[in-house]
């Protein structure tokens, strides 16, 4: 069942004055409901760097115990795809916003699950069984949710301002991320030890408050304009995931490609580096929890001026100078936070996110632009959560392993690698930035 036509003139008709208002409330709902959505998912990454292996896995060495925390970490990444497939059918079918609603309840559920989840030391190894599959839930509502998000912004917004718009969404990661963190800093402050027995549960459980204040605006929101008009003409793909990979196999394989000098890095700088800097740069959880909390600041204001920018220079060169940058990085930031100093150490972690959020901000709209948009919400998705299979969840498994048998010189290489794989990927995929995506020839 599709969106009805009367539901469908009403998106399509509206006045100056409607319309505007609904661009304002996708945008806001996109970014509430993506910043919910992000800070469930990072207070697993924050719980698995500092909390998890003791919780779950309490029988291992710290360096096995670590490893088992994050492969647990990147089972989540793995289901992404999944996620993008099933709510992909679903998004291109039902629509943007009916599908942004179930996303966002999957994901809130999962997380407080997680928060009264019993340790190993009660309930034996059904405990870490139960945390993988809670994980994967997360994962499958996080693959659903980027592209819906992005989409209900984008496709409400000007064609001028299209990677403007698209960022919105992106900037629900740094937002989720400072709620995320400042949630775990904080309680991990105020409980003191009782923090690995019990303190760190409270955050997960505070997710429902969250969901429930993201319902409340995500159901404001009228369906997207082009949706719209594909269910006028009657131009619903009965099939989409399966047209879109048959139709629109290399810009799904080019969007994955695109991400691994933005999304490999990103989760090393955010998850990996919470347990480098306690344990290579003397430095508490705390103070590594806030350098995060810091570096997520500095994407808030990047990320839309990236997306900004995309609109007037256009957005492969936005994001290919945020690759190189990131290269560039790549070896100074390790070598940096071996210093042990402070203040070095929290301007490092904060300047990191800069690279990252110049790619960031204009990648949405390089990405779902790419795709029609009667397969836009399984195109864009699946070929940006496919990154997560290879790039972001094993990203601080990798790291770890890689850390241990070489050395913090062999991580900074693995980023060099992958910003030319992104230069490549970024290079081949087209840039639509001025096209007309409501016109199907555009994507013959």
């Amino acid at each position: 069942m599709v969106l009805e036509p009367g539901e469908a003139r009403r998106a399509r008709s509206v006045d100056d004055a409607e319309r505007a208002s609904q661009v304002r409330m996708a945008a806001i709902a996109s970014v509430v409901g993506t910043s919910i959505e992000w800070y469930d998912f990072f207070l697993y990454n924050t719980a698995a760097a500092v909390v998890f292996k003791d919780v779950f896995f309490p029988s291992s060495s710290d360096y096995a115990g670590t490893l088992s925390s994050f492969a647990t970490y990147a089972v989540g990444f793995a289901a992404r795809p999944i996620g993008a497939a099933i709510f992909g059918h679903w998004g291109d079918r039902l629509g943007r916003k009916a599908t942004l609603i179930v996303t966002l309840v999957l994901m809130g559920v999962s997380s407080a699950l997680i928060g009264v989840l019993p340790g190993t030391h009660s309930i034996g190894v059904t405990a870490p069984i139960l945390l993988v599959l809670l994980r994967v839930l997360q994962g499958i509502a996080v693959g659903g949710e980027w592209s819906g998000s992005v989409l209900l912004s984008m496709e409400w917004g000007n064609k001028k301002r299209r990677g403007l718009m698209a960022s919105w969404p992106q900037i629900g990661v740094p937002i989720g991320l400072i709620i995320g963190t400042v949630a775990m800093s904080s309680v991990a402050s105020a409980s003191g030890d009782a923090f690995k027995d019990w303190g760190w549960r409270l955050p997960f459980l505070f997710s429902l408050v969250l969901v429930g204040i993201g319902l409340w605006v995500r159901l404001r929101v009228m369906e997207t304009p082009m949706f719209a008009e594909i269910v006028e003409r009657q131009e619903v793909s009965k099939v989409p995931v399966a047209e879109v990979i048959k139709r629109h196999p290399k810009e799904i394989i080019l969007s994955a490609l695109l991400r691994c000098s933005e999304q490999m890095p990103f989760y090393i700088f955010t998850s990996f580096a919470l347990t480098y800097m306690e344990k290579h740069a003397g430095r508490s959880n705390t103070f590594a929890l806030n350098a995060v909390a810091g570096a997520a600041v500095v994407g808030l204001v990047v990320i839309p001026l990236a997306g900004h920018l995309s609109d007037s220079i256009g957005r492969k060169r936005v994001y290919a100078a945020g690759s190189i940058l990131l290269a560039i990085c790549a070896f100074p930031y390790f070598a940096l936070i071996n210093t042990g100093i402070g203040v070095v150490i929290f301007l490092t972690v904060m300047l990191a996110e800069v690279p990252h959020a110049m790619q960031y901000g204009p990648q949405a709209a390089l990405i779902a632009e790419v795709f029609p948009t009667k397969l836009r919400y399984g195109g864009a998705g699946i070929g940006y959560q496919l990154a997560s299979v290879f790039a972001g969840g094993p990203a601080p498994l990798l790291a770890t392993w890689l850390l241990h048998d070489f050395g913090w010189w062999a991580i900074s290489a693995t980023m060099v690698l992958a910003s030319l794989l992104t230069l490549t990927a970024t290079v081949l995929l087209p840039d639509r930035a001025q096209a007309d995506i409501t016109d199907e020839t555009v994507y013959a």
